[in-house]
C-alpha cells in the first residue's frame, strides 16, 4: 500500500494515511539511514509538517520512531513551509529530511516528503532504499522501533526547534530587500491555510512594505478548496487585492514550495510569467549568467529568454526532481516549473514559493511600475504567448508507456492549421508547431486521466489546440 512517487508518499487520511503505516515507513528510513551509518557519530534527520489534520501528530510519531533507532531528530515546533525545512536540513548538516504534507493536495489527504543531504527531494535510488527496507521488515516480521516522546527529548534524541529565522535570514542573501523597502509596495499575502502563513509578513515587516494577510488562521480543512494556488481558487485573493487596493497578492500553496500571483486588476499572474519575469530581471538588471531549467509543460517565453541572453536551456519530464538532479550537477541560474515549484541558484534544488514572492516584489519594485505593465513588455519582447490546461478521464487505466504509443500512432501532421514540426515523447507526447506553439498531452501515473496542455500565440489557438488534444484522447481512450 505504501509506494513513493516523485516526491515521497501520499495517501488518504484514515484510510491509506495511517499511525500504523507512518510508523512503518519511518521505521524504513531509519533502517536505511543506520545502514549507511559510519562510525560512532548518531544520524540526524530534519522532520516538519504543515497544517493538517493531524500532521503535528504523524511527525511526532514519525520523531520517536527515529529516537527508537538511535537517531536524532530535529522536529520543528509548529508547523512550517517545506522549503524552510529543507533548507535546514543542509543548514544543520543533516543526513535527511521529513516533510509531513500532502503540499496542494486536496484536504483529505496527506503525505510523506523525504529529503536528501543536500536540502531537495530524496534521489529515486534513495525512495528505492526505503522501499527495499519496508519489503524487508515485511517479509522478516519485523515491527517499528519507538520511544517514548518525553524520554527522547530528555536524551536529546528528539529536539524541538524553530527552522523560520535561519530560513529567512538565507533569503534575505538571494533577495534586494533594500530595493523592496524603497518602493513601499502594498501587498496582500495568502497562504491559502497552508504553512506558508506568517512567512511575507514576517520577512517584510522590515520594510516599509504594507502587507495584509488573508487565510493565515489554522484551518485543517482549508476551507474547503485545495490549497492551490491557482486561478480558480484565488477569488478571496482577488477580493483582498482591490479591497486594499494592493499592488500585489502573491499565493503560497498548502507546504509552500508553490507560488501564484495577482496583479492590481485582478489578473491572475500564472508561475509562466512569474518565471520568465525573475528570469528576465537575473539577466537583465543583475547581469547574472548560467544554465535555465524547465519541465516540458513550462512556456516558450523562458527558451526565448535564454536565446536571447545565450543561455543553455535543459528541458526535462514534469516533478522538481528532475530539476534538482540538473542543479546538482549543473552551474544552474534557474529552475521551474508550470505548476509553479522555482528556485534559483545560491538557493536549495527546491521549489519555493516564499522566496518567488519575494523575487516578484524585487522585480516590480526595481521597475517601479505596476505588474500588469511590465508583464505586457514581457510578452512584447519575448511573446506573445497564451497558456491553458485541461483534464480528460479514460475510461479505462492504461500503462504510461501503451498510451504514449496509442498518442504516436495517430499523431496528426497539422493542429489548427500549423504544421506539426517535430514530436517528442519524452513525457508523454508534445507537438511542437512550426510557429512555436506546442501541445503536450501526459497520461498521469496514478489515475485514468489525460493531463493536456497547449501554449499559444492567441487564447483561439490555445482553444483550438486544447480542443485537438481532447479529440485524441478520446481516440485513445476507446
Amino acid at each position: 500500500m505504501i509506494r513513493f512517487g516523485t516526491d515521497g508518499w501520499r495517501a488518504v487520511i484514515a484510510d491509506t494515511f495511517t499511525f500504523s503505516n507512518l510508523r512503518l515507513i519511518a521505521q524504513a528510513v531509519a533502517d536505511s539511514i543506520n545502514a549507511q551509518r559510519v562510525g560512532d557519530r548518531r544520524p540526524e534527520v530534519v522532520v516538519g509538517f504543515d497544517t493538517r489534520f493531524l500532521s503535528d501528530r504523524f511527525a511526532i510519531e514519525t520523531a520517536r520512531v527515529l529516537a527508537g533507532n538511535d537517531i536524532v531528530a530535529w522536529l520543528t515546533r509548529t508547523d512550517a513551509p517545506t522549503p524552510a525545512i529543507s533548507y535546514n536540513v543542509k543548514e544543520k548538516g543533516a543526513d535527511a529530511g521529513i516533510v509531513i504534507t500532502a503540499s496542494h493536495n486536496p484536504p483529505r489527504y496527506n503525505g510523506f516528503k523525504l529529503k536528501a543531504a543536500y536540502g531537495g527531494s530524496a534521489t529515486a535510488e534513495q525512495c528505492a532504499l526505503v522501499e527495499e527496507e519496508l519489503i524487508r521488515a515485511e517479509r522478516e516480521g519485523r515491527g517499528p522501533n519507538s520511544m517514548d516522546y518525553d524520554q527522547a527529548v530528555e536524551e536529546g534524541l528528539i529536539r524541538r526547534f524553530d527552522p523560520a529565522w535561519t530560513y529567512y535570514q538565507h533569503l534575505s542573501t538571494l533577495v534586494d530587500m533594500d530595493c523592496i523597502s524603497e518602493r513601499e509596495l502594498n501587498v496582500v499575502a495568502d497562504a491559502m491555510w497552508g504553512a506558508g502563513r506568517g512567512a511575507f509578513p514576517s520577512l517584510l515587516s522590515r520594510t516599509r512594505c504594507r502587507v495584509t494577510e488573508i487565510r493565515g488562521a489554522l484551518n485543517p480543512g482549508f476551507g474547503g478548496i485545495h490549497p492551490e494556488p491557482i486561478a480558480r481558487h484565488l477569488n478571496e485573493l482577488v477580493a483582498a487585492v482591490q479591497r486594499a487596493q494592493a499592488d500585489v497578492g502573491l499565493a503560497t500553496d498548502g507546504d509552500a514550495d508553490r507560488i501564484g500571483a495577482v496583479d492590481a486588476l485582478g489578473n491572475f499572474v500564472d508561475p509562466h510569467h512569474i518565471f520568465a519575469l525573475v528570469l528576465r530581471h537575473l539577466t537583465e538588471v543583475r547581469g547574472q549568467r548560467g544554465d535555465v531549467v524547465k519541465t516540458v509543460s513550462t512556456t516558450f517565453m523562458i527558451d526565448n529568454l535564454a536565446k536571447a541572453y545565450g543561455l543553455n536551456v535543459h528541458e526535462t519530464p514534469v516533478g522538481f526532481n528532475y530539476i534538482a538532479d540538473l542543479m546538482l550537477r549543473h552551474d544552474v541560474l534557474m529552475g521551474g516549473e508550470e505548476s509553479g515549484g522555482i528556485s534559483i541558484r545560491g538557493h536549495i534544488p527546491e521549489g519555493d514559493g516564499i522566496l518567488m514572492g519575494l523575487l516578484l516584489l524585487e522585480v516590480m519594485a526595481y521597475h517601479r511600475a505596476p505588474l500588469h505593465e511590465i508583464i505586457a513588455d514581457l510578452q512584447k519582447q519575448y511573446g506573445p504567448a497564451c497558456y491553458a490546461r485541461l483534464d480528460v478521464h479514460l475510461n479505462v487505466q492504461r500503462p504510461k508507456k501503451q498510451i504514449v504509443q496509442l498518442l504516436t500512432d495517430v499523431a496528426p501532421q497539422r493542429i489548427n492549421g500549423e504544421t506539426v514540426a517535430r514530436i517528442d515523447t519524452m513525457d508523454g507526447i508534445k507537438f511542437y508547431l512550426a510557429d512555436g506553439g506546442w501541445l503536450l498531452i501526459r497520461p498521469s501515473g496514478t489515475e485514468p486521466v489525460l493531463r493536456i496542455y497547449a501554449e499559444g500565440r492567441s487564447n483561439d489557438a490555445v482553444k483550438a489546440m486544447l480542443e485537438a488534444g481532447s479529440a485524441l484522447g478520446t481516440k485513445v481512450s476507446a
